[in-house]
């Protein structure tokens, strides 16, 4: 990472429509990791066609008390069978493998946290990813100098509150842009 450049961590990366196609099209992605080692990030706007309480059966943990209809995330194209539960901060629980991303959001890996949603004692505001997004040290950086994402402070509202298919569109509109005004080329003055 080069030494100009803050980390972001805990920020949005909003995919600009120079990345036409691919999984990143369309794109919001949390940044959980920055630093001179790369970045790692869970795209939080993908939808996949299988739902959290699917997810939960085939770990025999599903719980027809305490249904879970929402769907589980493409978090990104790498190490697509790995499981990630981004969620808000619980002062009262904690998990084997938790993460602290920010005072109010967390990073989970371990399966006690699935054990606690099935049976409706997890946190109230989650988002389950299979997969992650990941950069080498500097390409992000290089991708931000291209144009390829626009950067956004995140917030627990837009990310466990708003409904997918709004994101990108909620995440542009914290910076005062509307898509449709973003060329899907970039220029260098």
């Amino acid at each position: 990472m080069s030494p100009n450049l803050d980390s972001l961590k805990n920020h949005l990366l909003l995919a600009t429509p120079q990345l036409v196609g691919g999984f990143f099209a369309g794109s919001v992605t949390y940044i959980c990791e920055h630093d001179c080692d790369g970045a790692m990030g869970l795209v939080i706007n993908h939808p996949m066609d299988v739902r959290v309480d699917e997810i939960l059966a085939q770990l025999s943990l599903a719980n027809s008390s305490h249904p879970r209809k929402e769907p589980v995330l493409a978090g990104g194209p790498l190490h697509t069978e790995r499981g990630f539960v981004l969620h808000g901060n619980d002062p009262q629980r904690r998990w084997q493998d938790s993460i602290e991303l920010s005072s109010d959001i967390l990073l989970t890996t371990s399966a006690d946290i699935l054990t606690d949603i099935a049976g409706g004692s997890g946190p109230s505001r989650v988002l389950i990813a299979l997969g992650y997004a990941g950069w080498a040290p500097g390409q992000l950086e290089d991708e931000l100098e291209e144009n390829v994402w626009l950067t956004v402070p995140a917030d627990p509202g837009l990310l466990f509150d708003t409904p997918h298919h709004k994101k990108l569109d909620a995440a542009l509109m914290k910076l005062g842009i509307d898509l449709g005004q973003l060329a899907p080329y970039s220029g260098h003055a």
